[in-house]
């Protein structure tokens, strides 16, 4: 059986041309999620695909970089696949795991799609760096209301008490607190 997957890195992007492209390549069924390729965490679809797929199956891309963008997830996910029996292709790219030049076109793939990560990374860290030396970034804008952390805090609670009343962080407790103290009141 002939199982697709498809996969964008966030949710304003489509996979509309993914899904038809897999389908019609013969995939009867097409699993698709938005998240980031860089990583297998939070790839729900994919290891549903992984438990669920046995020997004689094969697993569809379009592009090697929708199942991975590093080489050691790729390595990995090929390994598995490779374990349970089941075979690798891309309808955009030569990858056919059934065949030797099809396996080393996929690591080469690999290679190019983890340095390509890695570069876009390079360069935002630059774009950022160069912003925070104009002044132009500073972070994110604060989203806790500090006010209520003094309020809780001169009701007697403690940074534990206050965390789960606002839903924060003991830490995000503590640096407010620490960015100004609460003056004790004596009567």
């Amino acid at each position: 059986m002939k199982y697709g997957y498809a996969r964008v890195s966030s949710v304003g992007q489509d996979l509309t041309i993914q899904v038809q492209t897999l389908k019609n390549a013969g995939c009867d069924v097409v699993r698709e999620e938005k998240v980031s390729g860089t990583s297998l965490n939070g790839r729900t679809e994919l290891q549903t695909l992984m438990e669920f797929m046995r020997d004689g199956d094969e697993l569809v891309v379009t592009r090697i970089d929708r199942l991975a963008r590093s080489i050691r997830d790729l390595q990995n996910l090929v390994h598995e696949l490779k374990q349970r029996g089941v075979t690798l292709s891309a309808t955009e790219q030569p990858i056919d795991t059934k065949t030797s030049a099809g396996k080393a076109f996929l690591d080469m793939l690999g290679v190019f799609s983890e340095f390509e990560t890695n570069l876009r990374k390079e360069r935002q860290m630059e774009g950022v760096r160069k912003a925070k030396e104009l002044g132009v970034y500073k972070g994110r804008g604060r989203t806790i209301d500090a006010s209520q952390i003094f309020e809780l805090k001169q009701n007697g609670y403690g940074a534990t008490k206050i965390s789960k009343e606002l839903g924060i962080t003991r830490q995000s407790v503590y640096r407010l607190l620490k960015e100004q103290p609460v003056q004790s009141v004596t009567v």
